[in-house]
């Protein structure tokens, strides 16, 4: 494994995250069972992984908590979101705390490394910065938390409009950002400032389903076509990533879209969620890979920079649930 500095936090971190939301959930999500998902954790751990980040939304913090109680609690870092708005509204500063607590029991700790304002879009920022914040600040002043930060809405912000804002105005610590070989946008739109700014950075969505479904990226990409994104040509090629899959390329395109997004300037850690422990170590593999040859790179630079929101699904527990 390696490791590197999570911006200005100082927290000495795996550059490979354990995401425990996505589709599977540590593979509670696809019907696996509670010690599976213990044991991806495990693994994770004995692979390197220090990072392991998850969400009261996600309904796993206590099987995380469970894994984790093991491991030496200042050898890992502990990331953890909680929403501040459901689909009715927005949530008080007191949800939102009672939210961070229940966090932390299932946690089974006494304070979390990072704790996140969750999928805040841009038309609820102000409410985040100026209702929601003074109270979280409170909370870290009594040793709840070490570092705050906030997660953007991936398919609803394609260019970062919120995480751009609240880097410029300093209270945050660390952005969760969305990021993928043909989601391109944040590499204008926001690394520029979180790297002036040094605030730690940890992708999600680095591997998203077009990355292993043929059919599906050719209907992305068709979609693309008719809203004059790219050019025909690239719609009708059945393989149209496969110049990436060469020797001394990469091996599949799930590699290749790891490589992509770890080596990209102003990527702190790439987070990967599974629920299979083979995946685990296939993904460290590709995490630690070389960059992709400078051909290949330029070449998904050339097509897709220009197509933000490609393959930006969502899980159906992506909606947050509320304690």
């Amino acid at each position: 494994m390696r490791y590197t500095t999570l911006g200005r936090t100082g927290l000495r971190v795996s550059v490979a995250g354990l995401g425990t939301g996505g589709y599977s959930r540590l593979g509670l999500g696809t019907g696996k069972t509670e010690a599976n998902a213990i044991a991806v954790v495990r693994e994770a751990h004995a692979q390197g992984i220090t990072l392991f980040d998850t969400g009261t939304n996600y309904m796993n913090e206590a099987v995380l908590g469970r894994a984790l109680q093991p491991i030496p609690r200042d050898s890992i870092v502990i990331t953890t979101k909680t929403p501040i708005h459901k689909a009715d509204g927005t949530l008080t500063p007191e949800r939102v705390i009672a939210g961070l607590d229940a966090s932390l029991r299932d946690l089974r700790t006494d304070y979390l490394d990072v704790f996140m304002l969750h999928g805040v879009p841009p038309a609820h920022y102000q409410y985040a910065h100026d209702v929601i914040l003074p109270t979280v600040l409170r909370e870290k002043d009594k040793g709840k938390f070490r570092h705050l930060g906030i997660s953007e809405t991936a398919p609803g912000d394609l260019q970062h409009e919120m995480l751009r804002r609240a880097t410029l105005e300093g209270w945050i610590d660390v952005a969760m950002v969305s990021f993928h070989m043909m989601h391109q946008s944040a590499r204008d739109k926001l690394f520029p400032h979180t790297m002036a700014q040094k605030v730690g950075t940890m992708l999600m969505y680095a591997v998203r389903g077009i990355f292993t479904s043929p059919d599906r990226l050719l209907t992305e990409l068709r979609a693309a076509v008719a809203a004059g994104q790219i050019p025909v040509s690239w719609y009708t090629d059945t393989n149209p990533l496969n110049f990436l899959l060469h020797p001394g390329g990469a091996e599949t395109l799930v590699d290749a879209a790891y490589r992509f997004a770890r080596h990209e300037p102003g990527v702190d850690i790439v987070l990967f969620g599974t629920g299979n422990t083979a995946h685990v170590r296939d993904n460290i593999s590709s995490l630690l890979g070389p960059p992709l040859p400078a051909a290949d790179h330029a070449e998904l630079i050339r097509l897709c920079a220009s197509l933000p929101g490609l393959g930006l699904d969502r899980p159906a527990h992506a909606t947050p649930a509320i304690r």
